[in-house]
C-alpha cells in the first residue's frame, strides 16, 4: 500500500516504511505537524520503490516487514547509489539490543524500539538532517 502527504512548508521528506496502518498514519500526522512531508511503505517492497520515486530525506524503518525484513531494505537502499546516503532510522518492536550491531554496521543511523519517546525520535531525526536546534 502507498500513501503520500504532503505539506506547503514542508522541511524534509520523511519516508514512514511499517507494516502497522495505524503507526504510519500516527508518525505521519505528528511528522507533517511539525513541517515534515510524509510518504509511506507498508511493506519491503514498497519500501525500496518509494525510496526510490520519493528520494526521501530521511527513512524510519521497522524490521517485521511483509516481504523481507528491514535488514534486506537497508541492505537494497545501500547497494543504490542515489540511495546509499539517505540515513535509516530503525523504528522496531524487537529487542534491538541483540541487534544492535549488525544494525548499526547495515547503516543503521539510530534505533528507537516501541513504544518509543516520540521527542527523542524528532531529535534523532533533526540530528541526521543537520538542523542546527536538534539536540
Amino acid at each position: 500500500m502507498l500513501e503520500v502527504c504532503t505539506t506547503e512548508m514542508a522541511k524534509a521528506k520523511i519516508l514512514i516504511v511499517d507494516d502497522d496502518q495505524d503507526i504510519r498514519r500516527l508518525l505521519g500526522h505528528r511528522l507533517r505537524h511539525e513541517g515534515y512531508e510524509a510518504a509511506f511503505a507498508g511493506d519491503a517492497i514498497a519500501a525500496v520503490n518509494m525510496a526510490r520515486k520519493e528520494e526521501p530525506d530521511v527513512i524510519l524503518l521497522d524490521l517485521g516487514l511483509p516481504a523481507g525484513d528491514g535488514k534486506v531494505v537497508m541492505q537494497r537502499l545501500r547497494a543504490m547509489p542515489a540511495l546509499e546516503g539517505i540515513p535509516v532510522i530503525v523504528v522496531s518492536a524487537r529487542d534491538l539490543s541483540l541487534e544492535r550491531a549488525e544494525l548499526l554496521e547495515a547503516g543503521a543511523a539510530a534505533l528507537f524500539q516501541k513504544p518509543f519517546d516520540y521527542d527523542e525520535l524528532l531529535a534523532a531525526i533533526g540530528r541526521e538532517l543537520g538542523e542546527p536546534d536538534a539536540v
